[in-house]
């Protein structure tokens, strides 16, 4: 096991320089920059910007540069000084810019994996359990709505009911009244109090999607041999069924750390817009429309390296909850 995670480390050294690079060059396949696009926008309300003061913002930001020239001096800020560059958009640091959002982020997307793992265990077992009955139906039916129905859409639904329905104006996860104050119990209080239906519309398509798995994978497991056996001794069933198929059928449980870091930073985006969430998808979605390069290429390497960070922590965990992936592991090792 060992050996494993010194060989996984040693290999997101390189993917790591990988990602960086390709992040860096998918934000520049755009034709233009961040100076275009304010250009652009103060031309449609009509204004204009001097030469002068173009070329002046041009070497300022050192956009004439090559682009291996920009590459290297932003991803050697990062590397030796852990300076992720300054936001053109915000003229704030980027890392201050992500800092100030993260927590909301993680608050949603913990709090999202959480529903879903409660909601998940009960209803794929009692699924995969009364196979072919009624509450299996039902819930298979649910099951395949919330996965065909898109987040932002049923968002937009919360909206319009609220507002239609109860004359309320929903969005936003922090009341006004807290929005400038510090952090304390009373606005960690509120942020929770608001969280309940973002956490319901984000963990529609994933709770949806674990009861599927679930249930398949403790079908397959309770037509095994060992069960029938088990059976055939004279245990409980409720011992045959908690023994070993539903631990061997909870890997995709254990599985969802991969994308839980990510989803962390990366939010649902659509979601978090339609809602007025102070997340940090939003913030990823203005940078890319802005050509806001800096912070833009810090977002999608942060996504990339907690990828990388949580597919790792899966897989051991994974090794750890199920013996017969360590033995494949330790053979592959």
């Amino acid at each position: 096991m060992r050996a494993l995670v010194i060989r996984r480390l040693l290999y997101m050294v390189p993917t790591l320089f990988a990602i960086s690079l390709v992040a860096f060059m998918i934000i520049q396949l755009p034709p233009g920059n961040f100076l275009t696009t304010y250009i652009a926008d103060l031309a449609a309300r009509g204004q204009s910007v001097d030469q002068s003061q173009i070329r002046a913002l041009e070497e300022r930001y050192g956009l004439n540069d090559p682009l291996a020239v920009q590459y290297f001096r932003w991803i050697g800020g990062i590397l030796l000084n852990g300076d992720f560059g300054q936001s053109f958009l915000y003229q704030r640091d980027v890392s201050s810019l992500i800092w100030d959002r993260i927590g909301i982020s993680v608050a949603l997307a913990v709090a999202t994996i959480l529903l879903s793992w409660v909601l998940a265990f009960p209803i794929g077992v009692y699924s995969a359990v009364r196979q072919h009955s009624l509450g299996d139906y039902a819930f298979t039916f649910i099951g395949f709505v919330g996965l065909a129905t898109p987040n932002f859409m049923l968002a937009l639904l919360c909206v319009w009911i609220a507002f239609a329905y109860f004359g309320e104006s929903m969005g936003g996860i922090i009341s006004p009244e807290y929005a400038d104050s510090a952090w304390n119990l009373g606005k960690v209080l509120d942020v929770v109090s608001n969280l309940w239906i973002p956490v319901l519309i984000i963990g529609t398509a994933g709770t949806a999607a674990l009861i599927r798995v679930l249930r398949a994978n403790l079908l397959d497991e309770l037509r095994k041999p060992y069960v029938t056996t088990a059976r055939a001794k004279g245990l409980p069933e409720w011992r045959v069924l908690l023994k070993y198929p539903v631990r061997m059928s909870l890997s995709p449980f254990i599985s969802t750390v991969g994308w839980v870091l990510p989803t962390i930073v990366g939010g649902e985006v659509m979601v978090s817009i339609v809602l007025s969430l102070d997340t940090t998808g939003p913030l990823l979605m203005q940078a890319l429309q802005n050509q806001d390069m800096y912070l833009a290429g810090a977002f999608i390497l942060v996504l990339g390296a907690l990828t990388l960070v949580g597919t790792l922590l899966s897989d051991l965990l994974l090794a750890w909850w199920d013996p017969r992936i360590r033995h494949a592991q330790a053979e592959e090792a």
